[in-house]
């Protein structure tokens, strides 16, 4: 087996013995192929430039998470950004109070209701999310350059089983919580 790869911010020298490696037990499963713990390290990888995003956004994943739903599917009522995060509306309109102080987002009147509210991403919060994440999207599609057509075909259907494969689990483990 491969030497696995793994993040050296994971690392703790006092835990392994002296001239080895630790090696985080998920890393250990015998038999993960260098394909599954690249993944893994994609998903570190991931995470550390979320936490980047969000410092340079001065907000938590909360927010960030209400931002990205905002940017993406434009102006929401405070209950439909509460079901899209996952959170409880009272922690949407905490949410929404800590965007708007940060000059992330506004409270508009809803254009139909006038009892109600649109929570809409600044032009400007909005320009200077998609400035960080726009080139790093194009860096991971630069990727594929120089990769035949076939290669892409099966690097893309080996994704797509992945992130099918990861959907099929949070359903299951919901369905077996709920």
């Amino acid at each position: 087996m491969d030497d696995p790869v793994v993040d050296d911010s994971l690392q703790d020298s006092a835990a392994a013995p002296e001239g080895e490696r630790w090696v985080p037990v998920e890393l250990q499963v015998a038999g993960l192929r260098r394909a599954t713990r690249l993944l893994r390290e994609f998903l570190v990888a991931s995470d550390q430039f979320e936490r980047s995003l969000r410092a340079a956004l001065s907000v938590n994943a909360t927010d960030l998470e209400a931002m990205e739903h905002l940017i993406m599917a434009g102006p929401l009522g405070p209950s439909e950004l509460a079901r899209r995060v996952g959170i409880s509306t009272p922690s949407a309109t905490t949410s929404v109070d800590r965007l708007v102080a940060l000059g992330h987002v506004t409270r508009e009147p809803h254009p139909t209701d006038r009892r109600a509210v649109m929570i809409t991403p600044t032009p400007s919060s909005r320009d200077r999310a998609i400035g960080i994440l726009i080139p790093m999207i194009r860096h991971l599609d630069a990727q594929l350059d120089g990769l035949t057509e076939a290669e892409q075909t099966v690097i893309t259907a080996y994704l797509q089983r992945v992130v099918d494969a990861c959907r099929d689990h949070v359903s299951k483990e919901s369905a077996d919580r709920g």
